[in-house]
């Protein structure tokens, strides 16, 4: 069988039909006894002939034509499928139409697989830069570099409280963390273990100081691992500021969330156990037995190992919600350390109290109740994880209003099984509604009726209580969405209108997997005097840092950034997450930045400001500095 190396020569040509119409030519000549695949009568056939070009903006126009040597070939590695081949001498033409400016140049590849008696070859590529007749040189649209943007000399100096802000969303993430780790103390793989293991170190130990001590040791271990699982991402991060936003964002990596979670929402469910290796944990547990501070550090390993199960979904939400929120790692630390802490506080509370441990309730069936209403949250959650593939791909798939009318459906299925109209496996079925499930029966049926009016196209859909989860409002099934303001999508544009109304630019880095740039745009933009300043006294331009999109061929460049390495601008979201890092040493979202039309900048930048009337004061402070 030949090698990948001794794959087939081409030469590749263009010439002009009509006005921005050209034949691509592509020839080779393929050895007697070989072909190459061009199309099959069924899918599961060879992969067929492609030509793929850099430029999206370029159309295909018919389908590719082949010169000679084409015939039907019923193919004995496919089970004597008809499939279209052709050989020896092979020139393969492609017709293509340029809508706008015609390039000098197109770059692509073609796709090929070579077959024969003893040769199958699939995914071979060719890739090419053609010469268009007539075409011209085009300088890349977009500058990525600022020289006249100076972070450190803005016009005026206000606008610091963006520092502050940074602080409150770490202590945010902080007690979102801390509350997830309540939630995981109440599931099943983790509750009973209060007081087996408290008893454990009370009598164990020699005395009862002895205990009480080892029980803290206990508690600060288990504090301690779980920051430690944030570690790696504070190296990842210090290797590209950019990389955990692009993790974040990620489409495949997002996918692989959905099913994920799903995955988790069906244990919750009762369906099967997850669990790690069994050879790994029990290793784990025999540690536990040697030495003092080693045994007990491998004592809370083994707690986190064998609650797994239970805290694997919590913290794979906190793990996706941290890397999300603000695109740096000291964010899951911070969330990670309140998990911890919210773990390890009844171990040493209940050696310090003792008697407490009469007081805690029996386990029992509310303890199901509580991992299966945590199942109908992880499904809720996953669908915010196919929302952000799906936004950031432009799908169509999950519109707002469909987003909200599954979580519609998740609520009143939630509901059902509170009610005992809903069973799962290994469930009895419920004799008594208690006050309990009942008041959060009518909690979760209170949020589903509020999310009722979110299907609709009136003012009520704005749900401002879940602002960032759903898609924004302007993602609508609606041809006409209410509450939807499409502000500029590209800076050169923006800016050019800038010069011409004489107004300062308003620049919005943003993400289409971002929750709170949702927040802000939700509850921080419509606020009066907010929207007034930025509807009449700026022009507004969001740039998406995650944006898939390829740019144009023209437009994809290799840029050399402030610190000499060299990184390729592809999509949309390369140009301006990299537009971000080099002019104002960010690359967190949302973030916002005021520049003159001659941009300068005005302020100093700030980032997440859930505070109306701050936010409306930094806008102010710029307009001041412009206008006296």
């Amino acid at each position: 069988m030949l090698g990948a190396q001794e794959s087939l020569s081409w030469q590749s040509s263009s010439k002009k039909v009509s006005k921005g119409v050209y034949a691509l030519s592509f020839t080779t000549s393929v050895p007697p006894g070989n072909f190459i695949y061009l199309s099959a009568s069924r899918s599961e056939g060879p992969e067929a002939f492609q030509l793929l070009l850099n430029d999206t903006s370029i159309q295909l126009l018919g389908a590719p034509q082949v010169s000679k040597g084409v015939r039907s070939y019923s193919d004995p590695l496919f089970e004597g499928m008809s499939v279209q081949i052709a050989e020896g001498s092979v020139t393969i033409t492609q017709q293509i139409q340029c809508k706008g400016v015609v390039p000098a140049s197109l770059r692509g590849k073609i796709i090929y697989t070579e077959g024969g008696k003893d040769v199958f070859l699939p995914g071979l590529e060719y890739g090419f830069d053609i010469r268009l007749e007539g075409g011209k040189e085009l300088v890349p649209a977009t500058r990525i570099r600022i020289p006249s943007i100076d972070i450190n000399q803005p016009i005026v100096k206000c606008g610091d409280a963006a520092t502050a802000e940074s602080d409150n969303s770490l202590w945010g993430l902080f007690v979102l963390g801390f509350l997830g780790g309540l939630i995981a103390l109440l599931t099943p793989c983790v509750f009973p273990m209060i007081p087996l293991t408290v008893s454990f170190f009370t009598k164990k130990a020699e005395d009862k100081r002895k205990g009480v001590s080892n029980a803290l040791v206990y508690g600060l271990f288990i504090f301690l691992i779980y920051i430690l699982l944030s570690l790696p991402f504070h190296f990842l991060d210090t290797i590209n500021p950019e990389i955990l936003n692009n993790i974040s964002t990620n489409v495949v990596l997002n996918i692989i969330f959905f099913v994920v979670f799903l995955f988790f929402a069906f244990s919750f469910f009762g369906y099967y156990e997850i669990s790690l290796l069994a050879s790994f944990a029990n290793r784990m547990d025999a540690k536990s037995g040697v030495g003092n501070l080693s045994g007990i550090f491998f004592m809370a390993l083994t707690l986190a190992l064998v609650s797994f199960s239970c805290t694997g979904p919590i913290l794979g939400s906190l793990l996706a919600g941290s890397l999300s929120s603000d695109g740096g790692a000291i964010q899951l630390t911070s969330g990670m350390a309140g998990f911890g802490l919210a773990l390890a506080l009844p171990f040493a509370l209940f050696a310090l109290f003792p008697h407490w441990l009469n007081r805690l309730p029996k386990s029992g069936g509310w303890l199901t109740t509580v991992k299966v209403v945590l199942g109908f949250l992880e499904l809720a959650l996953a669908f915010k994880f196919l929302s952000n593939a799906d936004l950031v791909k432009h799908w169509g798939l999950l519109k707002r209003e469909v987003f909200v009318g599954i979580w519609i459906v998740i609520g009143i299925a939630t509901v059902l099984y509170l009610w005992g109209r809903i069973r799962f496996p290994k469930e009895a079925p419920v004799q008594k509604l208690g006050k309990g499930r009942k008041f959060i029966a009518l909690a979760f049926l209170a949020f589903t009726v509020y999310l009722i009016p979110g299907v609709t196209n009136t003012p009520l859909a704005k749900l401002q209580l879940i602002s960032g989860f759903p898609p924004p409002t302007c993602y609508s099934v609606y041809a006409n969405p209410v509450n939807c303001e499409q502000p500029f999508k590209d800076y050169e544009t923006a800016l050019a209108y800038a010069h011409k109304v004489n107004k300062p630019l308003l620049i919005d880095f943003t993400g289409w997997a971002c929750v709170n740039c949702r927040r802000m745009e939700e509850n921080v933009w419509v606020n009066p005097r907010v929207k007034q300043l930025m509807t009449e006294k700026f022009v507004l331009v969001s740039l998406y840092v995650d944006d898939r999109a390829l740019l144009p061929a023209s437009e994809q460049i290799i840029f050399t950034t402030k610190e000499g390495v060299q990184k390729e601008i592809r999509t949309v979201g390369d140009r301006w997450a990299t537009f971000e890092t080099e002019n104002f040493r960010n690359n967190s979202q949302p973030w916002y930045a005021i520049v003159t039309p001659d941009e300068r900048l005005v302020n100093y930048p700030v980032g997440y400001t859930p505070d109306a009337n701050a936010f409306a004061n930094w806008l102010q402070c710029a307009l001041d500095a412009v206008v006296r």
